[in-house]
């Protein structure tokens, strides 16, 4: 007897906003932003290679209130797709999916289950001697849901094998709002067979299979921005007649993301450095598991180049991008400096930069005048910049406070590199 095979994805996020991004690269936007495109039409290449029986998608296919017919053109293709190939979808709205507008007119291919705000099952009769399977699914009537959704849900049908779609961050996750709350214990006490879950971008298997319902977060199958950073993938699931559940990660990502530490410590001529950006690259490249790799890099150490990185920021940029296109499918998003003069290390107490370091960390830094005047600079910058781009220095007021402390931060150690440097030519 046939196990009933599925993929099983969750918050693709398509159209996602990439403004940011933008900014400092419209190449490299355009590129992550077709990204997401790319991988949904990977995973559905992945179910008509695999034959599979059905994909659930477990919310957020949008990322929210979105109005692109163009997107909506593009999603019903790829899903008639499947049709033709006599594959079923079902998907739950999440909590983008429940702002966008488009998800509620969108007129779904044949084959396509959409389930609405109130919970409801689909038994999939099969072969002879074959258990049915029931799909289990809620999706978000409206963007918030603070209270668990489990209860709305249908008991597990007898005598079939049990499947249950949800959007939910389980107990909560860091940087993850709170959304339909539930335990890995309260799914278990369902009697499901797996519980197909979204929300997380970061992929987990909570309850591995074997020890009662499977519990999966597949993670996103593409990431966005270099907070969703390594390769992004799928969960091909079989589940036998006997209720035995087997799993397998599949990638899907196009561009991956990467932060990469180059160590500059001891490092005296340019060439030596750029040497050493291609050493880190070629690593990573070889490393990924995506087409593309999308790379942040932050250079550190001790190094007599330290100022001169400082100064000469979009000249190590250019260099590092260059390696990156003698590599190959290597992006630079951005580049980090966190170098300090190598003689500054050194530096006795009673060295004046030492003494300057000192005044400006502790009572300048420090100072509670400094840091209001600091945050009224930033406030009338955001205020002067477009709705969209005011969170550019964190979006909370904690947020805010650490990112605009990192940049004074960053301000004295260009002083004193700047300073280090003057001085070490004076004595040469």
């Amino acid at each position: 007897m046939a196990a009933f095979r599925f993929i099983h994805t969750a918050d693709i996020h398509l159209d996602s906003p990439l403004r940011s991004l933008a900014l400092r690269n419209p190449d490299l936007a355009e590129l992550v932003g077709a990204a997401t495109r790319q991988a949904f039409s990977a995973i559905i290449d992945l179910c008509i290679d695999e034959a599979v029986d059905a994909l659930l998608i477990a919310g957020d296919l949008y990322d929210g209130d979105q109005t692109s017919m163009k997107t909506a053109r593009f999603l019903a293709d790829e899903l008639d797709r499947l049709s033709r190939a006599n594959i079923s979808t079902f998907l739950i709205r999440g909590n983008h999916d429940a702002l966008s507008r488009i998800s509620r007119e969108l007129v779904l291919p044949e084959r396509v289950r959409l389930f609405g705000g109130r919970a409801e099952h689909v038994l999939i009769e099969r072969g002879a001697g074959e258990k049915p399977v029931a799909i289990h699914g809620l999706s978000f009537a409206q963007p918030t849901a603070p209270e668990s959704l489990l209860p709305k849900y249908r008991p597990a049908v007898a005598d079939a094998i049990n499947i249950g779609l949800m959007h939910t961050s389980l107990g909560g996750a860091e940087g993850h709002d709170v959304y339909a709350p539930c335990s890995p214990a309260d799914l278990q006490a369902t009697g499901f067979d797996y519980w197909a879950l979204g929300h997380i971008h970061k992929r987990s298997q909570i309850v591995q299979p074997g020890s009662g319902a499977a519990i999966v977060m597949p993670g996103m199958p593409q990431g966005r921005d270099i907070n969703e950073s390594g390769t992004k993938s799928v969960t091909l699931v079989s589940i036998a007649e006997n209720g035995t559940v087997s799993l397998e990660e599949r990638p899907t990502s196009i561009a991956e993301f990467v932060r990469i530490r180059v160590e500059a410590a001891g490092l005296t001529e340019w060439s030596d450095l750029a040497g050493a950006l291609s050493t880190a690259l070629r690593a990573a490249r070889e490393a990924a598991g995506s087409p593309e790799l999308v790379v942040r890099l932050t250079v550190s150490g001790a190094t007599p180049l330290a100022w001169r990185m400082r100064r000469d920021a979009d000249l190590l940029r250019a260099e590092a991008e260059s390696r990156a296109a003698q590599i190959g499918h290597v992006w630079i998003e951005k580049l980090e400096i966190d170098c300090t003069p190598e003689r500054e290390t050194g530096l006795p107490a009673t060295d004046p930069l030492h003494e300057l370091r000192a005044l400006m960390e502790t009572a300048v830094l420090a100072s509670d005048s400094y840091e209001a005047a600091l945050a009224a600079v930033a406030g009338n910058l955001q205020a002067q910049l477009p709705p969209d781009l005011r969170d550019l220095f964190g979006a909370d007021e904690a947020a805010t406070r650490a990112r605009l402390a990192a940049l004074a931060r960053d301000g004295v150690d260009d002083v004193l590199s700047r300073l280090q440097a003057t001085a070490g030519s004076e004595t040469a």
